[in-house]
């Protein structure tokens, strides 16, 4: 008895923290058209976009940048990472005098091959006053760049990042990529990461504004040459200089589909293992605390008794709840907040699997590579 009142009211418990004292996270409150910054000048940018084996997408992504409607000096360099598909070929098909295509050279021991791609870009770009990364699979808004450097020039941030909305129209995506902006918003509630205050830092690595002499500042891209979660590990890097600040937007979307559930794991268990630093002892506090977080409460709802079955639902009623503003986001139905505990399983399910691809000697795959600290 005292068993099932403890799994009834400590779902309960932390679902109320979740919901009032994680910095509201869940409410989405921190979005790139919620605020207008006046930009009075224009300061030098590059993007800087790698790419290996993107010949489905390089196209539409080069474009919508050549699009941009950014008044100042700006131009882009795409750095094709040793593609065998074609890419670099058909960026230079596009035959803009702004963009430069540059062939990456092999990938140094101890860098990932993003990383590597992200800092010869860099390096070719001179001395612009920002530098622009973005992957090579999204496509952006042609007010996108604008309104990125309004915001960052308005706040004085070193480093503005969008996440990208992430394609969202097969029946796998509908069960599966809200959950998890919603989940990278739990770990890294928005809010926190815009406080100059907080120490937690995050960003979004499809969409990263960093102001160059700030980023040089913080070591530069060589200063995390080895990082799996790059854009996170950035961030922390260019807290240190100054404000940062982390939104969603639908300026960006993402071109990638996901069409199966094997492609959401393969994304998610690419770096699930590296976020928990390779430990297994943190493995399996984490897979504890999911069960306590997601799966407790729908079981003692289901098969429980008394006040413990009525706090359990409540603490489902909350999870449901919590999700509402990112499934509004998605424009998807309200009833998939109900179906976050069997979400939220899958979600395990990958984090475990990344740990196995580790122990093989496979962690961090990324485009045939094994990138994990110490492989590859």
């Amino acid at each position: 008895m005292i068993a099932g009142i403890l799994f009834g009211f400590i779902p309960l418990a932390i679902w109320l923290y979740l919901i009032f004292g994680r910095d509201f996270f869940w409410l989405c409150r921190e979005r790139d058209d919620r605020a207008d910054f006046a930009l009075g000048e224009f300061p030098s940018i590059v993007a800087v976009v790698p790419a290996r084996n993107e010949a489905d997408v390089i196209a539409k992504s080069i474009a919508s940048l050549l699009a941009q409607d950014y008044p100042g000096a700006f131009r882009v360099i795409l750095v094709d990472d040793q593609s065998d598909d074609g890419t670099g070929a058909i960026a230079r098909a596009l035959n803009d005098a702004r963009l430069t295509v540059l062939t990456g050279a092999p990938r140094p021991p101890g860098w990932t091959g993003k990383l590597w791609a992200m800092k010869q870009g860099a390096d070719q770009a001179g001395a612009p006053d920002y530098l622009w990364f973005t992957d090579a699979d999204i496509a952006h808004s042609s007010d996108n760049l604008r309104n990125l450097m309004a915001r960052a020039r308005g706040t004085g941030a070193v480093l503005v990042s969008l996440m990208a909305k992430l394609h969202c129209r097969a029946a796998a995506e509908h069960f599966l990529i809200p959950a998890f902006v919603f989940f990278f918003d739990m770990l890294y509630p928005f809010r926190a990461v815009n406080d100059p205050a907080r120490k937690i830092a995050a960003a979004a690595g499809g969409c990263m504004l960093a102001r160059r002499e700030a980023l040089e500042a913080a070591g530069g891209i060589a200063a995390i040459q080895n990082e799996i979660i790059d854009d996170c590990a950035l961030a922390r890097a260019m807290k240190k200089e100054g404000p940062i600040w982390l939104g969603l937007t639908n300026r960006a979307q993402s071109l990638r589909p996901y069409e199966h559930i094997s492609d959401i794991r393969q994304m998610v268990s690419r770096s699930a293992y590296a976020q928990l630093g390779y430990s297994p002892l943190l493995l399996a506090g984490t897979l504890l605390g999911l069960a306590l977080v997601f799966f407790a409460a729908p079981a003692v709802a289901m098969f429980g008794w008394g006040i413990s079955q009525g706090a359990a639902w409540m603490a489902w009623l909350l999870m449901a709840i919590s999700f509402q503003p990112m499934l509004r986001f998605y424009r998807l139905s309200p009833l998939w907040g109900l179906a976050l505990p069997i979400i939220a399983g899958f979600y395990a399910v990958f984090t475990l699997e990344s740990a196995i691809q580790h122990g093989r000697g496979r962690g961090g795959m990324w485009k045939g590579r094994a990138q994990a600290k110490g492989q590859g």
